[in-house]
């Protein structure tokens, strides 16, 4: 792989998750300091990325493998979506809002797909590469919220700039896209494309290894607790008056970027179980933190539970994605990796973001105040209960 295109697709990387950092953190505040949402109507915005999440296999699946270029599907799905963000950043109500995030989160989430497939199909030797490349989608991610508490967006009432310059970003990566190196479709004309193929079923034979099918029940479970902290940290660190909240919430990308580093190490030495488990413990006490924190003698517990964010991705994500390509055959590597983004990104976090949402409009004292203790409460002893069936039943295998 070139310089150039090295510089090329870190910039496409840079921009795909600086767009998605700029409006997916303070979505929760924005709407409802801004649109007078609820706890309910923050949960569906939310869900409209489990949404996309699970239409997205599929729509690659047929369009993208097969039909056209992904660069220029992902050109025009980023140029849609920077009109969508506009009008979503416009509205005057939830619901006028939510119909255009909802058909912008079933538009972005196949995008993600796409910047690792062009990534991907210019590599050489993805495993050296790729985590170099990468990393600078993190690295977006975290400029994002530090641009929203450099600029005061979350304290001047003024987070419907989020969306407009996400509509910017999006534009901008939109036209970029078609500059980006050609990436043919995956399926030659012509060739036989079965309903088995694109959705992936040969992936389901993993699931009749126990240890497995734990794991993948393990982590759609785990994303139930997971959606409160995407969903409602941001909304719930302004509503007790902690300054720079999103600037805050980066350090948590920075963490995943330090354990990223060091997960290899780990891994060695203790393998898929007890790595795992060190993640769920990791979801499990940063809600506790949340829960026992406050903005004034304790904000130093939820610096640290922001902070736990690199352990709880990286042990339990990053490492479960290693666990499936290494259990699964060549054949069915690229459709497992999608059957667990769909259970975890798709399923789970549809689910989390229902409950996320009744559970924080059901401890509400006031219009403008909510019984945090409780509500961060429920995903600690959840995520807890779940770490503790899963040391119980889950088994390493010597292959793994």
């Amino acid at each position: 792989m070139t310089t150039s295109i090295r510089i090329r697709l870190s910039i496409m990387m840079f921009l795909e998750f600086f767009i998605w950092g700029l409006w997916y953190v303070t979505m929760g505040t924005f709407i409802g300091e801004q649109l007078s949402g609820d706890g309910i109507q923050t949960g569906l915005a939310y869900q409209t990325t489990a949404i996309g999440a699970m239409i997205a296999p599929f729509f690659i699946g047929l369009v993208a493998d097969r039909f056209f270029p992904a660069q220029r599907i992902m050109g025009i799905l980023h140029l849609a979506g920077a009109a969508l963000l506009y009008f979503a950043a416009g509205s005057e109500d939830f619901r006028g809002f939510y119909g255009f995030i909802l058909i912008y989160g079933i538009l972005y989430m196949p995008t993600l797909a796409l910047v690792n497939s062009i990534s991907f199909r210019q590599m050489a030797d993805p495993e050296k590469d790729f985590a170099g490349i990468r990393v600078l989608g993190t690295i977006g991610w975290i400029v994002a919220g530090l641009l929203i508490g450099w600029l005061g967006w979350e304290s001047n009432n003024s987070l419907q700039n989020t969306f407009y310059f996400a509509a910017g970003a999006s534009a901008i990566l939109g036209v970029y896209s078609f500059l980006l190196p050609h990436t043919p479709p995956l399926v030659e004309a012509g060739q036989k494309v079965t309903v088995r193929d694109i959705l992936g079923l040969d992936a389901l034979s993993l699931l009749k290894d126990r240890s497995y099918l734990v794991f993948f029940l393990a982590s759609i479970l785990l994303c139930i607790p997971l959606s409160f902290y995407y969903n409602f940290a941001n909304f719930y660190f302004n509503e007790i008056g902690v300054e720079n909240a999103a600037g805050k919430m980066t350090i948590g990308q920075m963490s995943e970027i330090l354990f990223l580093l060091l997960l290899p190490w780990f891994f060695q030495r203790l393998g898929v179980k007890k790595t795992l488990l060190i993640g769920m413990l990791a979801w499990a006490l940063r809600y506790l933190l949340f829960a026992l924190g406050d903005a004034g003698s304790g904000a130093w517990m939820l610096i640290m539970g922001i902070a736990l964010h690199g352990i709880c991705y990286d042990f339990f994500f990053v490492t479960g994605q290693i666990y499936t390509d290494k259990l699964a055959g060549e054949k069915v590597k690229n459709a497992a990796q999608g059957l667990i983004a769909f259970a975890t990104y798709g399923v789970g976090m549809f689910i989390g973001a229902i409950a996320s949402g009744y559970l924080v409009e059901l401890y509400a004292t006031s219009e403008n105040a909510h019984d945090w203790f409780t509500i961060w409460s429920w995903p600690a002893g959840f995520a807890g209960a779940i770490l503790v069936l899963f040391a119980l039943v889950f088994k390493d295998k010597p292959s793994t």
